[in-house]
């Protein structure tokens, strides 16, 4: 059966996801988006009091610029630094609500499965003239021609336990538990203020959740701040301070060392978290090395991992440590490199034993912490050049962006622990969900900030 009568399904509408909506509209390719969410990019919206560290400039895709400025749109101050939300209302809703998008979007769509219409995994025979056949929540089907999976990784968040598994009791405790970047001094103050709460995570989120419990002491005196990483010494934690070439993302660990150095927060330091315990309302956290400590609350800001379980009836050929494509692992290895040293990449290294289905975004990265989501609008770029013809376009780097040092990062030892879409040093950062925007440079460095899936769903993925 031809696939040609069916539409290219990107998967999210998340920034990444938008931006391969973008390309595929400038190449007049049929496609349709589905979005879990309500609404585009929702998981930056639930992170959209948190600001980005790379400016505007950086955090607009190219296509999707044309498209908007044909339609009038003016782009905001290139040089000034959004938060999540201005990402959303500025960009991205605009950007969805184009002639050319608008009507290709379907909202409340979550995928639940990916296969071939008629075939199982083993089938082999005809399986790339086959269309895909995509299962929606609530049972329709959608048949596809080309897949592109920009859902992120903003929903399977890691766990807390030190091992890579749930602490013993992480689930029983699960009331307690936040994930990354909570709305400490808006929607979520109620949980937090007066309390004590336990940060866990060496990266960019759980440094904007401590600056904001900070703050939130400051206007209620009874409010404490515990934090947890697994690393005897916070120094490379930090970051680079007033040598990092993003002077918002150096001055966010300067920050937190002097409020760590003056008593108002409370480092655990080589805290790897084993279990959890709930008394009376509150949760005693205990480490590996038998340090407890009592807390009212605890943020999860451990970094994500991909879900690959919707393609399970799909031919992936993953790398088995990072879960992202066995071409690209190489290249993005938190062993090797950092999100300074992460070479320019596309559709080859995007490409599956599957034909015609390709993950982009944070979602490609697996569990490596470098990713940034100018990296992300690339990927989006060169795999639509591809499904159009255009190979020559497809492997050409058309990725400009700023040399960036010094990366704020964990030391690969906090493995679940990845930063987010910062540039890292060779230490591998800790929230990985990142966004990036134009982020990635030199090689590809420039970080964004703190978070994403679907990017989230709908979001992309972070960095803040």
């Amino acid at each position: 059966m031809s696939t040609s009568s069916h539409p290219i399904v990107v998967i999210g509408a998340g920034p990444v996801g938008l931006a391969a909506a973008a390309h595929l509209a400038e190449r007049g390719l049929d496609f349709l988006v589905l979005e879990a969410g309500d609404s585009p990019a929702a998981a930056v919206a639930s992170w959209g009091h948190v600001r980005l560290f790379s400016p505007w400039r950086y955090n607009i895709d190219a296509a999707a610029r044309r498209l908007l400025e044909v339609d009038g749109w003016m782009a905001p101050d290139l040089t000034a630094l959004p938060i999540g939300g201005q990402l959303v209302g500025a960009y991205l809703e605009p950007l969805a609500k184009l002639p050319a998008l608008a009507g290709r979007i379907r909202y409340g769509a979550t995928v639940t499965a990916i296969g071939r219409d008629g075939v199982d995994r083993v089938r082999t025979a005809g399986r790339a003239d086959t269309p895909f056949v995509i299962r929606i929540a609530g049972g329709s089907e959608i048949l596809a021609s080309t897949v592109i999976d920009a859902s992120g990784t903003w929903r399977t968040p890691n766990v807390l336990g030190v091992n890579g598994l749930p602490a013993h009791g992480e689930i029983n405790a699960a009331a307690h538990i936040d994930s990354a970047l909570p709305d400490v001094l808006g929607r979520d103050r109620a949980a937090y203020a007066g309390r004590h709460t336990l940060v866990v995570g060496a990266g960019h989120s759980a440094a904007n959740t401590l600056l904001a419990l900070a703050e939130l002491a400051d206007q209620e005196s009874s409010t404490t701040i515990s934090w947890a990483i697994r690393t005897a010494d916070p120094t490379r934690t930090y970051g680079g301070g007033d040598a990092d070439a993003l002077p918002a993302r150096g001055a966010l660990g300067t920050r937190v060392r002097t409020l760590v150095d003056s008593g108002r927060i409370q480092l655990l330091a080589g805290f790897g978290v084993g279990q959890l315990e709930t008394d009376g309302g509150r949760v005693a956290v205990t480490a590996r090395d038998g340090r407890t400590v009592t807390v009212d609350r605890i943020v999860s800001a451990t970094g994500f991992r991909p879900d690959h379980t919707i393609a399970a009836e799909l031919r992936l050929d993953l790398d088995p440590v990072l879960g992202a494509t066995r071409q690209l692992a190489p290249l993005i290895d938190p062993n090797e490199h950092s999100c300074g040293t992460v070479p320019p990449h596309g559709v080859d290294e995007l490409t599956q034993p599957e034909p015609g289905y390709y993950a982009i975004g944070a979602k490609s990265y697996g569990r490596a912490p470098t990713f940034l989501m100018a990296t992300g609008y690339e990927q989006a770029r060169s795999v639509v050049a591809a499904l159009a013809g255009d190979w020559d376009a497809a492997r050409q780097v058309q990725l400009e962006l700023p040399e960036t040092g010094v990366c704020s990062a964990s030391p690969l030892g906090e493995a679940d622990e990845p930063s987010c879409c910062g540039t890292a040093p060779a230490a591998a950062a800790e929230d990985k969900r990142g966004l990036a925007t134009g982020i990635s440079g030199g090689l590809l460095t420039l970080p964004l900030v703190t978070v994403g899936q679907q990017q989230a769903s709908s979001g992309g993925s972070c960095c803040g």
